[in-house]
């Protein structure tokens, strides 16, 4: 039986091309056409780049985890099921490259990290746009989507801008919006943009980036409870390989998960500076259940139960993430000096003040140069460049779940926006 209609979320029609090529994939056998076990993935992986040597085991836990949630939870269309296993495939190749580079160049590991700037906060709370202004500074170094999404072999000085992988980035990641148009109101996708974390973690198979792609609550539950040591110092040996021949300023990272596990990345970055975003978590909830949706959308024709969703992982869940910041914070395990904050509503107002205050907080110099290329980019980038971006926010929802962030919108004076 057909549910009714979710009110937070209502999903748009595929394009004809797609509602037609899925169409097509529901007279096979999806499971023998398009294989997404572990004998095959592996063998494919292997066969492809000639390597066998995948590195530490910690990575097939959780992989048997996604294979398993992706055929029990997943419903995913012939598009999806395509799109995954390409995604699976690249990520074990990924693993098997870096585990040879590091064997051939064991100096790699010898790269030196100095006080990497993170950008964390909840989603749809202004990390992306504080990401893309501060990334503007010549002084800074960002991952990119394509050496992000295939580090090896490690991109080079000469070549950083013309690389052959940048096309093909470009061509995967735009593909979202080709599936699910609305998408590219929601977040620009490109192949030489700033990469997200999540991106990188991938490569461990213990990501947000993963849990984002496909309804799958049993792999994102198996995430919630994992030991993150591991994936951390895997993005750190990711970012000596990217940094290896083609060296960068201090790095500027950013992801939203982040915020779950500052104590684990202070662990590996003892030295990194912080910056925090604030924004009304009410508007927050509401804006990642419509990209959630949308997302989903792309890889699976399943319903999105965007209520059921937000009762479980937003709510009550999303204030004990904002509370346990604010205890590290008060406990010292995360110093003052290293972690400032960035407010939404500031950023909007008036983005270069509220950049500066950042450079400020962590003694950094904003020359003239790099104040006229943040604002160069603002100015060829207004809000709603690619559509506006619309959503629902419940009002009785919010009524009630107002009360979970009083303490956090009083301590960091974030306005409610609903």
């Amino acid at each position: 039986m057909s549910r009714l209609p979710d009110p937070l979320w209502t999903p748009p029609p595929h394009p004809e091309w797609l509602a037609a090529m899925n169409g097509e994939g529901e007279c096979w056998d999806l499971a023998a056409a398009v294989p997404l076990d572990e004998a095959s993935l592996i063998q494919t992986a292997c066969a492809t780049t000639g390597l066998t040597d995948f590195g530490d085991d910690l990575w097939r836990e959780p992989f048997r985890v996604l294979l398993r949630a992706l055929a029990e939870e997943a419903q995913l269309t012939l598009m999806g099921r395509l799109m995954a296993r390409h995604d699976i495939f690249l990520w074990l190749c990924n693993r098997l490259q870096i585990t040879e580079v590091c064997r051939q160049h064991p100096e790699i590991e010898e790269q030196e990290i100095r006080a990497p700037m993170f950008i964390l906060g909840l989603p749809r709370s202004g990390t992306s746009i504080l990401f893309e202004l501060l990334a503007r500074d010549p002084a800074v170094g960002v991952p990119l989507m394509w050496e992000a999404m295939r580090p090896c072999p490690p991109p080079e000085a000469a070549t950083y801008r013309s690389d052959s992988r940048i096309d093909q980035a470009h061509r995967l990641f735009t593909q979202w919006q080709r599936v699910v148009p609305e998408f590219a109101t929601m977040h620009e996708m490109a192949g030489d943009i700033p990469a997200e974390c999540g991106l990188i973690m991938a490569n461990t198979f213990i990501s947000d980036h993963i849990a984002s792609l496909h309804q799958t609550p049993s792999y994102s539950a198996w995430c919630a409870g994992a030991d993150y040591r591991p994936v951390y110092d895997y993005h750190r040996k990711i970012l000596q390989i990217l940094q290896w021949k083609n060296p960068r300023g201090r790095w500027l990272l950013k992801a939203p998960e982040h915020q779950v596990h500052l104590d684990t990345l202070l662990q590996v970055y003892p030295d990194a500076h912080i910056v925090q975003t604030h924004r009304d978590p009410i508007k927050c909830m509401a804006s990642t259940t419509s990209l959630l949706g949308a997302l989903y959308l792309v890889r699976s024709d399943q319903p999105f139960n965007s209520e059921q969703f937000e009762d479980i992982v937003m709510g009550e869940a999303t204030a004990l993430r904002l509370e346990r910041v604010m205890q590290l914070r008060d406990d010292g395990d995360v110093p003052a000096a290293a972690i400032t904050d960035s407010r939404y509503q500031d950023l909007m107002d008036s983005p270069l003040e509220c950049i500066e205050g950042i450079y400020r907080h962590f003694g950094l110099p904003l020359t003239p140069e790099t104040r006229q290329r943040m604002q160069d980019y603002l100015a060829h980038k207004p809000k709603g460049k690619f559509g506006e971006h619309v959503y629902h926010v419940d009002p009785a929802r919010a009524a009630r779940e107002r009360p979970l962030f009083r303490r956090y919108q009083e301590r960091y004076d974030v306005p409610s926006e609903v």
